[in-house]
């Protein structure tokens, strides 16, 4: 297993925890003096009050909390967070409010998840032409309905 430097910035943040031992992602957990009412439409900046050291070749993707964003229609406003490696400061997570009515964020609470994920790094090489495919340039919808 993977071990992950983290540094606490606020005496109260909670460290990530999985749910299961099968958790692709770990939950992140809002930390706060006090709570906060997200508004129908509205994007409020969550603290962690963590930074962490994501190795090399890797990056940090924050992910919806499915119970949070399917009941509480709370999610992150980027839909999904890039944490590059080499980023040292506080882990924040922009959440907004899909829903109709205010949602409440108070300490404690389980606001994001976490996947740290190898990635390939790539260099863009500009050409003239590109290989041939069955499908070609056909895009949305275009290999069929279902």
């Amino acid at each position: 297993m993977q071990k992950i430097p983290i540094k606490k910035l606020h005496p109260q943040a909670i460290l990530p925890t999985r749910g299961s031992l099968y958790a692709a992602g770990s939950d992140l957990y809002a930390c706060l003096e006090s709570s906060i009412t997200i508004s129908p439409g509205q994007t409020v900046w969550i603290p962690t009050g963590l930074a962490m050291e994501i190795p090399e070749g890797f990056g940090g993707f924050v992910y919806a909390r499915s119970g949070l964003a399917c009941k509480q229609g709370l999610a992150p406003a980027n839909k999904v967070g890039v944490i590059d490696s080499d980023y040292r400061g506080e882990i924040l997570v922009a959440i907004y409010n899909h829903g109709s009515q205010p949602q409440t964020i108070c300490h404690g609470d389980r606001i994001a998840q976490i996947v740290v994920a190898p990635f390939l790094s790539v260099e863009f090489e500009e050409t003239s032409e590109l290989s041939q495919t069955q499908r070609g340039s056909g895009g949305f919808g275009s290999t069929g309905r279902n």
